[in-house]
């Protein structure tokens, strides 16, 4: 039971009438028994913490690091029908490695299948050979 005048006087109430003295805070007096009571009633009403999110995590790629015979057969047929060539645009369609893509583009470089657009140092841009044209295209 709660009362409001403060129970005889201790060391600890002494402490703490003397605070509350000091600092003119309204203070509610508790019984020995409900000492024990009350930081488990308060631990009821506390807001748990907000949890934060640990965002989207992108799956690990499992890119092929050796050519084999499909995806050979693959490079060497449907990248000739590829407007745009880069580096990331063969990682990406045959799940190859980034270092992969690069040796592949310059052996098809040499070949003559593909011709070098940009030549940048971070990022190199090919595109597929056409056939000689005149000035309007016939």
């Amino acid at each position: 039971m709660v009362s409001i005048h403060p129970p005889p006087t201790t060391s600890r109430n002494m402490l703490l009438e003397t605070f509350v003295v000091m600092r003119r805070i309204p203070v509610i007096w508790l019984r020995e028994d409900e000492e024990e009571l009350a930081p488990a009633a308060s631990a009821g009403g506390k807001k748990q913490k907000k949890k934060w999110s640990k965002g989207k995590v992108k799956d690990k790629a499992n890119h092929s690091v050796l050519l084999d015979k499909t995806t050979s057969e693959k490079l060497y047929k449907d990248v000739q029908s590829y407007r745009l060539i880069t580096v990331a645009t063969l990682v990406d369609r045959l799940k190859i490695n980034g270092s992969l893509a690069r040796k592949a583009l310059s052996e098809l470089e040499e070949k003559g299948q593909i011709k070098k657009v940009v030549g940048h140092s971070k990022m190199v841009i090919y595109s597929t050979c056409f056939p000689a044209r005149g000035v309007y295209g016939s």
